[in-house]
């Protein structure tokens, strides 16, 4: 009966093991999604901005239907929200018509992989790019 008891303990401990084992990188796999739900969200929020600086008069502090310095003032990602809790935002290229936001969250899968998203903006709609660690 020792035996059995035993063999009963070890098991339980296996399972127990296991479990936890799936409860934690269940919990890693929630929190990237997560994150990556934040950084697109934020992205978007970019990305309107960045729509009403197109739609805007120069007058008003807008581009006047540029993005860029066509009409003496260019759009750009304010400073407080260049680095925000969720990661990092910048502008990775710029004309009159689209505006390309690469944003890479500060949430790491597995050691190596990153979130990483990719907006581009144009006047009137915006695609957003995600890899998937």
């Amino acid at each position: 009966m020792g035996q059995q008891q035993l063999l009963l303990i070890v098991l339980g401990i296996i399972i127990v093991g296991v479990a936890l084992v799936f409860g934690i990188n269940l919990f890693r796999s929630h929190a990237v999604n997560s994150k990556r739900d934040l950084v697109v969200n934020e992205c978007i929020n970019l990305a309107a901005l960045a729509q009403q600086h197109y739609r805007r008069p120069t007058a008003l502090g807008g581009g006047s239907s540029a993005f860029d310095n066509s009409n003496g003032n260019a759009w750009s990602i304010p400073s407080q929200l260049q680095h925000t809790a969720s990661g990092d935002y910048q502008i990775t290229s710029i004309s009159a018509n689209q505006v390309v936001i690469k944003a890479t969250g500060n949430e790491v899968a597995n050691g190596v992989d990153e979130v990483q998203v990719t907006i581009t903006v144009t006047p009137d709609t915006y695609q957003v790019n995600s890899n998937e660690p």
